[in-house]
């Protein structure tokens, strides 16, 4: 089925966490299917690099260097907008890999508050605009960490369960409304930066987490599945969709080639 246009109403999306992995792909599939995206996160010059990319490429960009966890922030960014199309809540990550019994709470607080309250400030500070355009779309990437549990993960675990109850909820609360919300729950997926980031910069450890596996998804496998979503008839909402690489039947049940 062809993707349909965005209307002149609602063409701008808002992408968070766009410097680099599944945002950065996002927003350029996004770009490449008309709407006018709107680039944030902190490192202002890996966005600004993209926007130019992508405005170079002959569609529309802009950069705008957010913390998703500074309300004020968020407050003052929405201020620019009188509608808005599309918000995609992207800015998460994980920290660590310890079991509950040693976890270390500062990390737990900060995948917390990037992950859900992150989503929360965008999604409420955004949401006035996406409703006046008539035509409104909230995606929450959040992951397949938010459907199930698995050893070592549980402070990235209980915040990818919150950001999908908060999907879950406002869906329910805004119900009748001009505005859907769309949950993509990815699994294994290999970018330049997750597990790295996750591990402290470790980069055996971090390799260690894709050893074997033939094909992860990629950061624009679940880009276009984001891209889909989002470019359904309006009348169309995509609940929930987790997507995984064929090697991984499960969190705990990858198959890995010796």
């Amino acid at each position: 089925m062809a993707t349909a246009a965005p209307s002149a109403a609602s063409r701008i999306a808002v992408v968070t966490g766009a410097s680099s992995g599944i945002g950065a792909a996002t927003a350029r599939q996004l770009a490449a299917a008309g709407y006018r995206v709107v680039l944030t996160a902190r490192r202002k010059d890996r966005i600004e690099a993209l926007a130019e990319e992508i405005n170079a490429a002959g569609h529309a960009a802009t950069a705008y260097q957010l913390d998703v966890t500074d309300r004020a922030a968020v407050d003052e960014f929405a201020t620019a907008f009188t509608t808005v199309g599309v918000l995609v809540n992207n800015a998460g990550g994980a920290l660590g890999a310890d079991p509950v019994a040693t976890g270390d709470p500062a990390d737990w607080r900060t995948m917390y508050e990037t992950n859900v309250l992150g989503t929360l400030n965008l999604t409420q500070a955004l949401l006035p605009k996406l409703e006046a355009s008539g035509d409104g779309t909230v995606v929450v990437v959040s992951s397949t960490a938010g459907h199930a549990t698995y050893e070592g993960g549980a402070g990235y675990v209980a915040a990818k369960h919150g950001a999908h109850v908060l999907a879950e909820t406002l869906r329910l609360e805004i119900v009748g409304r001009p505005v859907r919300v769309i949950e993509i729950a990815p699994g294994m997926v290999r970018t330049d930066e997750f597990a790295l980031t996750r591990f402290g910069g470790d980069r055996e450890r971090a390799d260690k987490v894709y050893e074997g596996v033939a094909e992860p998804l990629t950061a624009d496998d679940v880009a276009d599945t984001i891209t889909w979503a989002v470019t359904r008839p309006s009348h169309v909402n995509i609940d929930l969709l987790v997507v995984r690489p064929r090697a991984q039947a499960s969190n705990t049940k990858v198959h890995r080639e010796r």
